[in-house]
């Protein structure tokens, strides 16, 4: 599905923290943005000559994919997780935080035992990960505080995002190994690249600029 050229381009952007920067970065660039900042119960919202759409991560790569938003910003732990059919088409700079494997163990320990459990709210993450190094992995998946399961005795490690590290320290855990690091993405819809070309570089070439102020 492609939209009308004559529509405003729409934009999923992931409520709360990465709402709030881009929030930031279009008023720092003279975009209307009255509307983000004081949304009410509304969903889509318009800011300069574009519509936001705000959504959960994973529902900004549904609407992009087809084609009800041109555009999305997420994170990449999201991109990395999911996946999908779109383009990755710059690296906004914010939000910069890293996959990794954390332990109470150290990486010589885990690696020498026999049966290895992770635990992850990501598991695509985590498999890719253990399939790329050939180690044979059993992946939990927890919705929760992930940091619980080696607590528990439910897994030997886990796959999370590190942002400081302070949960994994007050709860006896150290990251192990780096993963992937990420950081606020834009994406795009991949028919709208070619018949709203022009539009999209315009907002493009927006963000780029804010990003690097």
């Amino acid at each position: 599905m492609t939209r009308s050229n004559g529509a405003p381009l729409r934009v999923a952007l992931t409520k709360g923290r990465l709402e709030k920067h881009m929030t930031k970065l279009f008023s720092g660039q003279g975009v209307d943005v009255s509307a983000l900042q004081n949304p009410g119960r509304r969903l889509i919202l318009p800011f300069g000559p574009w519509e936001a759409v705000l959504a959960k991560a994973p529902d900004v790569i549904t609407y992009v994919e087809h084609g009800v938003c041109e555009l999305g910003i997420l994170g990449k732990d999201t991109i990395l997780e999911r996946e999908g059919s779109f383009y990755e088409l710059f690296d906004l700079g914010f939000g910069v935080c890293r996959f990794a494997l954390a332990a109470r163990m150290s990486k010589e320990s885990f690696e020498a035992q026999h049966h290895r459990r992770v635990a992850s709210k990501y598991p695509h993450v985590a498999r890719q990960f253990f399939q790329k190094r050939q180690m044979d992995v059993e992946i939990i998946k927890l919705e929760g505080s992930v940091e619980l399961a080696p607590l528990l005795g439910l897994a030997d490690a886990i796959v999370d995002i590190v942002e400081t590290g302070a949960t994994l320290r007050e709860n006896g855990l150290e990251v192990i190994e780096d993963i992937a690091p990420i950081s606020a993405r834009l994406i795009a819809n991949i028919g709208a690249m070619k018949t709203r070309r022009e539009e999209m570089n315009e907002f493009i070439s927006l963000c780029e600029r804010g990003s690097q102020c």
